[in-house]
């Protein structure tokens, strides 16, 4: 039986058969919604997302059915960004599966976070993080 781990340390490469290393935020999502639709917070502290993930959003997003949380005017786009060695410091901006499979098959350790982003009223919010595995080719 294998115990869980939640800190940075579960981006690391799992051992041989055991999977990468994935976090999912979805708990602390609805946390962050529902204190939004409690008024605890306001729009302003949410919808923050900086003008360059916005723009990533519009032109290299994954369109999603899924309403906003916050605005429920408009879908939420998922904008997927890899860090790793020989990537620039502010990662890359994945725009197709294609191109983090490319990714993926390089050597070296990667990680991919994939932000949900309201390109209307700027919500944003960190939905999983996962490890790039080697694929063979």
């Amino acid at each position: 039986m294998s115990s869980s781990s939640f800190g940075p340390e579960s981006l690391q490469r799992a051992p041989r058969g055991e999977g990468a290393g994935h976090i999912d935020y979805r708990l602390a999502r609805r946390h962050l919604v529902n204190e939004f639709k409690r008024g605890r917070l306001s729009r302003r502290d949410i919808c923050d997302a900086h003008p360059e993930l916005v723009r990533a959003a519009n032109n290299m997003g994954q369109a999603t059915s899924e309403v906003c949380p916050i605005c429920e005017d408009d879908d939420l786009v998922l904008v997927s960004f890899v860090f790793g060695p020989r990537l620039p410091a502010h990662g890359r901006c994945v725009g197709s599966r294609e191109e983090l499979a490319k990714l993926a098959s390089r050597s070296g350790e990667r990680v991919c976070y994939v932000v949900e982003v309201c390109p209307g009223c700027s919500w944003n919010h960190l939905v999983r993080t996962f490890a790039l595995e080697l694929t063979s080719r």
